[in-house]
């Protein structure tokens, strides 16, 4: 993340020559703990967190709310933003009524907004592009087959919470079915639905490869959670050499902390987990807050800026997650 880091720095330098000191407000989606965002293994708190250590690099002053999930809750934190007389609003929230009522509210305050991940009309779009993220997913394991097993017969599953209907779960789906089969044209691609609920692929990963006792076997994981679930369901049905994984998001559940297992590591080339591919909720401040610093100097801003994705493996972890926590 340096080129972020550069482009922080620069735009500290700047604000701080002028004197100038920017109240921006940060509505959460939800910090709720045991609730996921964006379908992966991140928590509100972590999108949180990193706002707050952004800030300490840059000239503003941060308040935060929390939408706790709920529009109508979204809307009385943005009606408390402009009484506050904040500068921006950075508005995470994915409830489409209440994000036209938030822009409506704000436009007339004369307040601007910069949305994450969920459109505010008129405002300008920070967002994850998870169809292109799905596609990494895809060609790696089909990279990976056309590699390593170009005289087997191969077969690939797409595991996760299939009944989500958000978009970014059709996009993600979308995303791996179409770089699979652009790899592996004849590719049969089963869908193993968890309900959310990653313990629930053991069962069903393991019934499926009884089912394929002669063909190798590709695992394109919607979140890191189930991507560890289908590494363990792999290993009890004595599978490993027939199967490899990519997972979605990179977050601490697969990369790890300072003292934490740590999956995707430069020790542990062997796994059968190849990957996951990043989404960098937990560094959404770094990119956000200088976005919203560009909009108060006037500066012009992309109506959509999307996410870097890459896929993380035990090759570049420690580039992008240190074994110190950094974030």
């Amino acid at each position: 993340m340096g080129l972020v880091g550069a482009a922080v720095a620069a735009v500290s330098g700047q604000a701080r020559e002028s004197g100038a000191r920017y109240r921006i407000a940060f509505a959460n989606l939800n910090e709720d703990p045991a609730a996921h965002i964006e379908g992966l293994g991140f928590t509100g708190a972590e999108v949180r967190r990193s706002f707050e250590l952004a800030a300490r690099t840059l000239p503003v002053d941060l308040i935060c709310y929390d939408n706790a999930g709920d529009g109508e809750k979204a809307i009385a934190n943005a009606a408390d933003a402009i009484a506050r007389k904040v500068d921006l609003l950075v508005e995470y929230d994915a409830d489409i009524a209440a994000n036209a009522e938030i822009g409506r509210r704000m436009q007339a305050a004369g307040i601007p907004v910069l949305a994450l991940n969920y459109p505010v009309p008129g405002a300008p779009l920070y967002a994850a592009d998870n169809l292109a993220a799905g596609r990494i997913a895809g060609k790696t394991l089909g990279e990976f087959a056309r590699q390593n097993w170009a005289d087997q017969t191969v077969v690939a599953v797409i595991a996760g919470d299939l009944g989500d209907p958000a978009p970014y779960q059709a996009d993600r789906v979308q995303g791996m079915t179409e770089a699979l089969r652009q790899e592996l044209p004849d590719v049969a691609v089963t869908r193993l639905d968890t309900s959310g609920n990653p313990v629930r692929l053991e069962g069903l990963l393991g019934k499926f490869l009884a089912a394929q006792t002669r063909r190798k076997v590709l695992v394109a994981a919607l979140d890191d959670p189930t991507a560890l679930a289908a590494k363990g369901a792999v290993e009890r049905a004595s599978r490993i050499s027939d199967c490899v994984i990519v997972g979605e998001g990179a977050d601490r559940s697969i990369h790890g902390g300072v003292s934490e297992k740590k999956e995707l590591d430069p020790s542990n080339r062997g796994s059968i987990v190849l990957g996951s591919v990043a989404y960098y909720l937990d560094r959404y401040g770094y990119e956000a807050l200088p976005l919203a610093i560009k909009m108060l100097q006037g500066a012009e801003v992309p109506a959509k800026t999307t996410t870097r994705h890459i896929l993380i493996s035990a090759r570049n972890v420690f580039t992008e997650y240190p074994p110190m926590d950094m974030n």
